[in-house]
């Protein structure tokens, strides 16, 4: 998962148009297959520049766009995807597939009560019981339940930084030695900590 901070109006219009949809044919279960669908398509899309940029480039004819698409989806998804898939290339939106996942997956995880958080560790693999404190200062911070996603940072010291929409979290150790520096340049008098960021100190 990327982080949601440039989902827009109109990734999020999509992305709650295929919700109801996926209410229509399966529910909470149909829509629950249908993000990991898009999270693979988007995956794909976000590993390939020249994918990307083939998505977005107005050189290539709308219908030529959509004919490879309908290439590279078809019978690799579910119909229901391919479909909307197809629909948003329709409208010129191909470019816009990544947004839309994300907003989709937002949605998704905002109804089942869940929330999504991108973890920043130096190996991309946080010790078990530094994920359940995450979990569960998420959980007390924001009333549900934390998705997380772990990424590597190898210019980090160590800690942990934490993405959460549009609001980061850092507690890595570079952060702590500044916040000490600051402190003591300010003999002692410092801000105090977010009751999120509690959890991470």
């Amino acid at each position: 998962m990327a982080t949601t901070q440039h989902i827009d109006e109109i990734a999020s219009v999509y992305a709650a148009s295929l919700l109801e949809v996926c209410d229509k044919h399966g529910g909470n279960a149909a829509a629950e297959s249908c993000a990991a669908e898009l999270s693979a398509i988007a995956e794909m899309i976000r590993a390939d520049k020249r994918f990307a940029e083939f998505l977005k480039t107005p050189i290539i004819g709308a219908a030529a766009r959509r004919a490879s698409i309908d290439r590279i989806v078809k019978g690799k998804v579910s119909d229901l995807v391919y479909r909307f898939v197809m629909v948003v290339a329709a409208h010129g939106r191909a470019g816009r597939l990544t947004d839309i996942a994300d907003a989709f997956d937002g949605l998704l995880q905002a109804r089942l009560g869940r929330i999504e958080v991108d973890m920043y560790t130096v190996t991309g693999q946080a010790a078990a019981d530094v994920v359940a404190t995450v979990k569960g200062g998420v959980k007390e911070a924001f009333g549900k339940d934390a998705v997380i996603h772990q990424y590597a940072d190898p210019n980090m010291i160590g800690g942990v930084k934490l993405r959460i929409g549009d609001q980061l979290i850092d507690g890595s150790v570079e952060t702590q030695l500044r916040n000490m520096r600051d402190a003591v340049a300010a003999r002692g008098t410092g801000a105090m900590r977010s009751r999120l960021g509690d959890f991470l100190a």
